[in-house]
């Protein structure tokens, strides 16, 4: 595969896109959406509390959020393989040691390195060789990068799912643990590279002199981190990733209480797919849109799904609430890498993001534990989802303060003319 990066007549952009897309599917398939059954396995076979677990859960995201600024300094100063590969390793053996849990406290240290890895080999690290690699088309090439995301939830969660149902946390940990080495190591030795400049390529594919990394232009961490876009985006997603993120750990449990197992498959299912088409549809169309009243939009139709899986029981009412919700998913993960670039460009494009990042993943954290602990206080799951709801809007809301992500030209100095 170095031949593809060495040879001078067509840009390699495309296949740093499918690195992207399947180091995303295995990152979302078991980790995002594979924390959801890994709930329902613990709660099941060790018959641990929803809120117990769920509190798991949310100290999984803080140490991501915590761990993405140290990491975004090492992409920022070395080889993105540097730091995906090792992440990926240390991920793969926390999924293994999940076999030998038998209490809480060691659940939580299980995740603590489960975390650390997820964190150095997923979204943050791939949503930087995005931005670097395209610029006029990164709105398409992030869709298609993160469209892993919901593969993961269509293709590998229910794999993993089947594992455990049939064989137990102790039998299919080390399954586990192959499939997440086996679905990044290679793909990232061989397809992922940080920029196209040393390989004779600028951004998009224009031509550029080997090893040419000058003209990286963007606004530095500190003038967007003091900026109204930064903070009204940031806060805003604290309660939009808070309500998606509760909302898509606690679906297959709650799917399974009304309905069956099956159902819960199905949805979860429903729920990557939509998210899959509307992200396609989106890629095209943002571009000509204005990217703050879109943003606001999802939040708003994310809301109005939740409303509905909260106070639908019916199996076709609540896959109809699923798909809306799916249909935001994917969108609202995108935009956030979207927003930030588009305003602030690729300079410091990893450490504004991973700012913004542990900011907002209080509310991924903290989303799950809101929704368990409702769920184990009102003894079901619409007081949670409708509380979800309400914090979704409360995103919106946010979001409507940011302003234009279009940057005025002045404000964006390359990184050598500083």
């Amino acid at each position: 595969m170095q031949s593809v990066f060495k040879q001078t007549q067509k840009f390699p952009g495309g296949w740093v896109l499918v690195a992207c897309f399947i180091l995303l599917t295995f990152s979302s398939g078991l980790g995002f959406y594979g924390l959801a059954v890994y709930l329902q396995a613990f709660s099941r076979e060790l018959g641990w509390s929803v809120s117990s677990i769920s509190l798991a859960t949310t100290f999984f995201f803080l140490v991501g959020g915590i761990s993405g600024i140290p990491i975004a300094k090492l992409i920022a100063k070395h080889d993105v393989r540097f730091i995906i590969i090792p992440g990926a390793i240390v991920a793969a053996l926390a999924l293994f040691a999940m076999r030998y849990v038998e209490h809480r406290w060691q659940l939580f240290v299980v995740y603590m390195f489960y975390s650390l890895g997820w964190s150095a080999s997923g979204m943050g690290p791939v949503t930087t060789v995005v931005t670097r690699w395209f610029q006029v088309r990164r709105a398409s090439a992030l869709a298609i990068a993160s469209t892993g995301l919901s593969m993961g939830g269509i293709v590998v969660t229910p794999f993993i799912k089947w594992i455990l149902d049939t064989q137990g946390i102790r039998n299919g940990s080390p399954w586990l643990a192959l499939i997440w080495f086996c679905g990044t190591v290679p793909v990232t030795l061989f397809l992922l590279r940080a920029f196209p400049q040393p390989y004779g390529w600028m951004p998009d594919g224009a031509r550029a002199a080997p090893g040419d990394i000058a003209n990286i232009s963007g606004i530095s961490l500190a003038d967007a981190a003091r900026s109204r876009f930064f903070k009204a985006i940031t806060f805003g997603y604290i309660f939009a990733f808070g309500a998606q993120v509760g909302g898509v750990l606690q679906l297959v449990k709650l799917v399974e209480e009304r309905t069956n197992r099956s159902t819960a498959t199905l949805a979860t299912i429903v729920l990557s797919t939509l998210s899959i088409i509307s992200r396609f549809v989106a890629g095209r169309i943002i571009p000509k849109l204005n990217m703050t009243r879109f943003t606001v939009g999802l939040a708003t139709l994310q809301g109005l799904s939740l409303v509905g899986i909260a106070l639908t029981e019916s199996r076709i009412g609540l896959i109809v609430a699923i798909g809306l919700f799916g249909i935001t998913i994917g969108n609202m993960v995108m935009m956030q890498s979207l927003l930030l670039a588009e305003r602030f460009g690729v300079r410091d494009y990893p450490q504004i993001a991973a700012r913004s990042g542990l900011i907002s993943f209080s509310g991924t954290a903290f989303g799950p534990l809101l929704l368990g602990w409702l769920y184990d206080v009102a003894g079901g799951y619409r007081s949670s989802y409708l509380a979800a709801a309400v914090c979704s809007i409360i995103g919106a809301i946010l979001f409507s303060f940011a302003g234009s992500a279009s940057v005025v030209k002045a404000e964006v100095a390359p990184a050598n003319a500083q």
